[in-house]
């Protein structure tokens, strides 16, 4: 490097600062007794011993080497890594105080900027926690009131598949579709049609938005976000897609807001509404509009992809397994009939349906590392001390796919979740909506969603690959935040 070209001085000064910036992180962080881990590079922390693609992966290899408590680096700042289940229960549930904090990766801090259920810790995260769930109870989660819009919602889902007459299709769609409708009866009181051309932009865009949520360039945003800035990239379009939501949501809001009757509440925008009038003299309140736009967003979202996702991978499993499938058909036959809609009390006398869709989620490994958590406050765990506001990487991936809890964790097989009798047995072990106080606040949802969904679907369908069973590829097309399946077309045979 020639000093006395400026170009060459700028860019020695830069990696100057940069270095010492680490330096003093580095330095501030061994304040703690951190677990042990690979060796980490200046700058690049341990950026060469983790794939961007499957970063899950890594970390569960290194954990061979280090343990089930290890730090790695990302970029410039350290992050305790747990794996296995008897570590992740440790922590998540018995300790769930300490390690049920939200960290706030950059990309989400510049998005959210902390507010909304998902993003926030401390005071905020637990009203906003409680009163959503509180809320969404109101509004029949779990129970018979949103039983009956599932119920709905499904039939016109089985309308939209019959209209594809027999045709090859890829059915990701109509299942967002479908998905997205039942969290907006809740949050905006109705539902879209899959025409709707709004709504159809709407679910393009959160599309698109998963897709560069679960790229390497988010990954290394979140490592460099300050160099990440000043280079061009897909990066820059996950800016644009979400203020584009976010602006369909604001309409929303302030359509609320106009007819909003005080005491009325059609939805969780009112509930919300409400809830802020109540408490509009208290300044720190945190009931207010950042609050409830990002909520909304975070239950729009995250109501719409997880579900959707599951049940794509679903149909991709069961035409590759036909035998599967028709067990399902016959236990519909024997329980459901074909006269009536499937119910959620139905689940308790199909015990091969409900094994296989525990099954799914347990294969599929949707969220591999949960979300980011953070240390509450200064932890001794295991001999070691993870300082306050440490970043925590619960990896899940280790506990729906160890070879401690499974007996074939690698390979599909209902019989994971079957007592050997045929009746369903559940077990610890099984964590795809994470674990402790920061468990999914949908699950209940998401659980009756599954099962009258793909019962439904199935009671009126058989599902038939267009391609060779055998070249049915269950390897993720990407891997970051979620596991997100190859796209195949079916068949959607009338029964």
């Amino acid at each position: 490097m020639d000093l006395n070209d400026p170009g060459s001085t700028l860019l020695f000064a830069f990696l100057s600062i940069l270095f010492v910036v680490w330096f003093l992180k580095n330095k501030q962080r061994q304040k703690g007794r951190l677990p042990p881990g690979p060796p980490a590079l200046p700058i690049l922390g341990n950026l060469f011993h983790v794939n961007l693609k499957a970063p899950h992966k890594s970390l569960i290899k290194l954990s061979e080497q280090y343990g089930p408590v290890f730090t790695v680096w990302f970029g410039t700042y350290p992050a305790v890594v747990l794996c296995g289940f008897e570590t992740i229960k440790a922590t998540l549930i018995e300790r769930g105080h300490d390690f049920g904090s939200r960290y706030s990766l950059p990309i989400f801090e510049k998005l959210s900027g902390g507010y909304g259920i998902i993003d926030s810790s401390g005071e905020r995260w637990m009203q906003l926690r409680r009163f959503s769930f509180s809320t969404l109870r109101n509004f029949g989660m779990g129970q018979k009131g949103i039983e009956e819009r599932i119920q709905e919602e499904a039939l016109f889902l089985v309308t939209a598949f019959r209209d594809k007459k027999e045709d090859p299709f890829n059915p990701d769609f109509l299942l967002k579709c479908a998905a997205s409708n039942i969290i907006c009866s809740i949050v905006f009181g109705n539902r879209f049609e899959y025409g709707d051309k709004e709504f159809l932009s709407l679910l393009e865009m959160m599309a698109e938005s998963s897709q560069i949520f679960n790229s390497p360039w988010l990954q290394l945003y979140n490592n460099f976000p300050k160099i990440m800035d000043f280079l061009p990239g897909p990066h820059k379009r996950i800016f644009q897609l979400v203020a584009s939501l976010k602006k369909f949501l604001n309409k929303n809001i302030q359509s609320h807001k106009e007819s909003f009757q005080k005491g009325f509440s059609r939805d969780y925008i009112d509930s919300f509404l409400i809830k802020m009038d109540e408490e509009k003299h208290k300044l720190d309140s945190e009931f207010n509009d950042k609050n409830l736009l990002m909520s909304t967003m975070d239950l729009f979202m995250a109501g719409t992809e997880t579900t959707s996702t599951t049940l794509q991978w679903t149909l991709q499993i069961l035409a590759k397994y036909p035998q599967i499938q028709e067990k399902i058909h016959h236990e519909i036959e024997e329980v459901i009939g074909s006269c009536r809609c499937p119910a959620s009390e139905d689940r308790a006398k199909m015990p091969y349906t409900d094994a296989v869709i525990h099954e799914v989620q347990r294969y599929i490994d949707l969220v591999p590392m949960s979300l980011p958590h953070m240390a509450s406050n200064d932890i001794e765990f295991r001999g070691y001390l993870i300082p306050k506001g440490m970043l925590v990487i619960p990896v899940l991936s280790s506990v729906l796919k160890g070879t401690n809890q499974w007996a074939n964790p690698e390979s599909f097989n209902p019989n994971h979740f079957l007592e050997e009798n045929g009746c369903f047995k559940n077990s610890e072990s099984f964590m795809p909506f994470s674990a402790g106080k920061r468990k999914c606040l949908g699950e209940s949802l998401a659980r009756m969603e599954l099962f009258l969904f793909l019962t439904t679907l199935l009671q009126n369908f058989v599902f038939n690959p267009v391609i060779d069973r055998k070249d049915i590829n269950f390897s993720s097309v990407s891997s970051g935040i979620l596991n997100l399946p190859r796209m195949y077309k079916f068949c959607a045979i009338s029964r």
